[in-house]
Order: C-alpha cells, then sequence, then structure tokens
C-alpha cells in the first residue's frame, strides 16, 4: 500500500491516491480529494484533543497526599516511622515474611508523607531532606532484599541505617 500526494497546477485541492494490491489481483486505485481548508481543521481538532490543557491536567501524578496539611504529614511520619521501628521485633524473631510485610506497607505510606513534608518546605531545605529520603529507602530496599535472603548481617547494618536516617528527618521536622 502506498499513500502519494498528487498536486497540479490546475487542481488546488491535493489528491491522495493510495493503491492496494495484493497476491494474484490486480491494483485497485483509490482516490480522495481533500480540501485545504478540511485537512487543517482536521489537524487542528486533533491536536486539541490530545495535547488539549483538559486533556493534560485531567490526570494528577503527585505523590503528594491531595489536601494533606504539614502538621498531618508530619504525625503521619512519625506514626509510620514508629511502625518502620517496630519491625525489629520481627527480625529479632527471624520471622522474615512477616518483616517483608511489615517492612513494605509501613514504608510506602511513610514515602508518601515525607515527599509531602519536602514539597512544603522551602526550597533551601530540600536538598538535605531529599538525600535523607534517599537514604532511608534505599535502605529500605536494601533490607527487604537482605529479609528475603536471610542475611542477618546486612539485615542489622540495614536496620541501623534507617534508623539513622528516620533520626535525621525527624530532627529537621
Amino acid at each position: 500500500m502506498a499513500l502519494r500526494p498528487l498536486v497540479s497546477k490546475h487542481n488546488v485541492y491535493p489528491t491522495f491516491i493510495c493503491y492496494f494490491q495484493s497476491k494474484g489481483t490486480p491494483r485497485k486505485v483509490l482516490q480522495s480529494n481533500i480540501s485545504r481548508r478540511t485537512m487543517a481543521s482536521s489537524v487542528l481538532l486533533a491536536r486539541e484533543a490530545i495535547f488539549g490543557e483538559g486533556i493534560a491536567n485531567a490526570f494528577d501524578f503527585r505523590m503528594v497526599a491531595p489536601d494533606q496539611t504539614i502538621e498531618q504529614a508530619e504525625s503521619g511520619i512519625r506514626d509510620h516511622a514508629r511502625s518502620l521501628l517496630q519491625v525489629k521485633d520481627l527480625l529479632e524473631s527471624e520471622s522474615w515474611g512477616e518483616a517483608q510485610k511489615t517492612l513494605r506497607m509501613s514504608s510506602s505510606y511513610l514515602k508518601q508523607d515525607i515527599y509531602t513534608l519536602i514539597q512544603i518546605k522551602p526550597a533551601c531545605e530540600r536538598p538535605q531532606l531529599r538525600e535523607l529520603y534517599s537514604d532511608l529507602f534505599n535502605n529500605v530496599t536494601k533490607l527487604d532484599y537482605a529479609t528475603r535472603d536471610k542475611d542477618a548481617s546486612r539485615v542489622w547494618q540495614c536496620y541501623e541505617n534507617i534508623v539513622g536516617a528516620l533520626d535525621g528527618i525527624l530532627s529537621r521536622m
């Protein structure tokens, strides 16, 4: 199938010719005359439908909870940090599966609350909080892998790093 525009001096409208050919059958030709105005309006409507502001703003991909105040974020951080640190009891008893479940659940809520806090803070404080945020959740991921592998030495190393990162974040609230 080929699509070629043919414009002559006498024809103001471009003509699009489409050739169809299948095995063993002669070529079929379809022609269509489309005016420039029709083509331009079609392109403009398609552009507006695809790139329009209403469509672009239909989805909100922020990690911040909608309408969450700084007080709610701070209390959420304290609560979720406490539940994250309670994983220690499960780690001591070597309940690896339960530790992973608790770790994943509490860290996901904590991540959202800390991200809200970072967005609310002044720009000069954000880089330090982002670094602590990154350090905290990198160690949460490492702790998750260490519990999966049942590597006790790595588990305790990651846990201590998590405690240090949480202390840094809580001191900056």
